[in-house]
């Protein structure tokens, strides 16, 4: 299996590692709304990317309420007009993707920044959108669910209590892949900005089911990438559009554990 997450538009790549041989599974973020490295997405392609840029400096100084006041006030009265722009900029983005992975046997759950059903609608026939779905997959049995956490009322958030309801539903995995970490400190806490997303819906199914691995992403500069607990193994499988390296898992029967590829 060949795992990534956060994709945040990035078809050069994602075509790359989609044909490396092997099942693909993408785990939320596909589209880009803003890369807050350089203020550069769909966000600032509708209302500028100095408006952009004034929310990014707000929030790494944990200003969070000045962020959403500049937004406000940004969008006041264009709403609207706003969300129908960055929908039609979502649909390019979701239909090269669709175009890197086509062809490939490939399983695909939703970020905190995605809209679900036109991420659904955009997929290839060879791709399967999967939420609250088991799959086996290269000898393992693998749960999805996707959804990012309560935070800005995006289409891509989930409530605790949907979240809580996708994994009961699920059941006993051998692996567990979500978008977002469990609520397990390090996992959850970006450096940067000290934004944390952490699950604790996902803590209770660790603590009741035990699945082997959980793969996830989400947090782009976590305070670590892996943690076992409960006995499960916790792995950020990475800022896919940062780093464009993808965390390869071995088909059951193989050696154990996973592999960063170079």
């Amino acid at each position: 299996m060949i795992i990534i997450a956060d994709v945040h538009h990035a078809p050069g790549a994602l075509e790359r590692v989609a044909h490396l041989g092997g099942p693909l599974l993408i785990l939320g973020d596909l589209a880009n709304l803003i890369d807050y490295r350089t203020g550069e997405g769909i966000v600032a392609d509708v209302v500028g990317i100095e408006t952009i840029q004034r929310i990014a400096h707000l929030r790494s100084m944990r200003r969070h309420d000045d962020a959403a006041e500049v937004w406000r006030t940004r969008v006041a009265g264009i709403e609207d007009e706003v969300r129908i722009q960055v929908g039609e900029l979502m649909a390019i983005q979701y239909a090269q993707a669709s175009e890197a992975i086509d062809g490939v046997e490939a399983y695909v759950i939703y970020g905190n920044v995605d809209r679900p059903d036109l991420l659904e609608r955009s997929l290839p026939p060879s791709a399967r959108f999967v939420d609250a779905d088991v799959v086996e997959i290269e000898g393992w049995k693998v749960g999805f669910v996707g959804g990012g956490m309560p935070k800005l009322g995006t289409e891509g958030e989930v409530s605790r209590t949907d979240m809580a309801e996708k994994l009961e539903g699920i059941g006993p995995v051998d692996v567990l892949c979500t978008h977002v970490p469990p609520a397990i400190e390090p996992l959850a806490r970006d450096v940067i900005g000290r934004g944390y997303k952490g699950s604790p819906e996902i803590v209770a199914y660790l603590d009741r089911h035990h699945p082997r691995f959980h793969f996830f992403g989400d947090v782009h500069q976590p305070r670590a990438v892996s943690w076992t607990y409960a006995g499960t193994e916790c792995r950020n499988v990475g800022y896919f559009r940062a780093t464009g390296r993808p965390y390869l898992f071995p088909a059951r029967g193989t050696h154990e554990g996973g592999l960063d590829w170079d």
